[in-house]
């Protein structure tokens, strides 16, 4: 289910919008990692995530162009040298910021404006510290996902989730293309909440119409645990988005 949403820039950062998604979902559900595309992820992400208590996992579209790096000079990885950066991770950036990317994780900073300061002025000390932490945060998990079969299931598995909502979106926003022809920010607000909420309202009766039918012994019987597994109530091949139209010969219009 949708519990957050919030309208943005075509050009705006998706790594911003993942960030204020995961602090302001104000719910009390505790969010401990998050699922995203290759877009949604940077290495100031994954130092910003680091740092705030949760674990970015994203879907790497272009895994094979990613690089590994180095944790000091010296060392030598002959297996991997195609993939990795010759300039290793400056560890001493990291310890001399340690102060400001310690105010990230006590809440003492706002990350949404430390985010959008920093993105306007790349050279800033404090912003160069929070990219190399996160070429370090990264590149673990690259090693991670490359190695633990079951890491690459779960990412894809939480990322297929998101993607079936937003088909879920497309089918029920069919008109007008899918697209909002508003320009005023309240106005296309209002557009997608609604539509969230009647995406809410779905699942909410698919699930009591899954649960009244595995009531019936014989159809629960029939369900394996992998069954189980692939259940989910974000299904909407059974619903007519357009209503019905009933065509009666025998009646005619009063022209």
């Amino acid at each position: 289910m949708c519990i957050h949403s919030s309208v943005n820039t075509p050009n705006s950062s998706e790594v911003a919008a993942m960030l204020h998604g995961l602090l302001n979902h104000n719910t009390d559900k505790e969010v401990d990692r998050n699922f995203v595309d290759t877009h949604g992820q940077s290495e100031v992400g994954f130092a910003f995530c680091y740092l705030l208590g949760f674990k970015l996992m994203p879907r790497l579209k272009n895994i094979h162009s990613q690089k590994l790096y180095r944790p000091k000079t010296g060392v030598h990885y002959p297996h991997l040298q195609p993939v990795l950066v010759q300039k290793p991770i400056d560890w001493d950036l990291i310890r001399r910021q340690y102060d400001e990317t310690t105010a990230l994780r006590l809440n003492v900073a706002d990350t949404e404006a430390i985010l959008k300061q920093f993105s306007k002025n790349s050279s800033h000390p404090t912003y160069k510290a929070l990219q190399e932490l996160g070429k370090a945060v990264k590149t673990i998990f690259l090693c991670e996902y490359l190695h633990v079969e079951e890491v690459r299931i779960e990412v894809h598995a939480g990322l297929n989730v998101v993607e079936n909502w937003h088909s879920g979106g497309d089918f029920i926003f069919y008109g007008k293309g899918g697209e909002i022809q508003k320009n005023q920010p309240q106005e296309q607000e209002i557009a997608i909440l609604s539509l969230h909420l009647l995406q809410n309202c779905l699942v909410y009766i698919n699930t009591l119409k899954i649960q009244h039918v595995l009531q019936e012994k014989e159809w629960a019987d029939q369900m394996a645990a992998e069954d189980y597994r692939a259940l989910t109530p974000l299904i909407y091949n059974h619903i007519n988005p357009y209503g019905e139209f009933r065509m009666d010969l025998d009646q005619r219009l009063a022209l």
